[in-house]
């Protein structure tokens, strides 16, 4: 519906108040403290093994299961 005699404006960003503009020039950003990284443990798994493909399966098809009642 165009001519009805409603008129549209662009929109334009709120301006800063005169107190957000002051309390964001005085508040000071403190840089970001990491943490220090922690070592990796090693860990030696034998992916033949028997008991962990065992496990994979399991894994597997508990996900499975989540995913198809996630679908419900």
């Amino acid at each position: 519906m165009t001519g009805v005699g409603v008129k549209l404006s662009a929109w334009h960003p709120p301006t800063l108040t005169a107190a957000a503009r002051r309390l964001q020039l005085t508040t000071k950003r403190r840089p970001r403290q990491r943490k220090p990284q922690e070592q990796e443990e090693e860990v030696d798994i034998d992916l033949e093994a028997p008991e962990t493909e065992k496990a994979a399966l399991a894994i597997q098809n508990q996900f499975r299961r989540f995913q198809k009642k996630k679908k419900q």
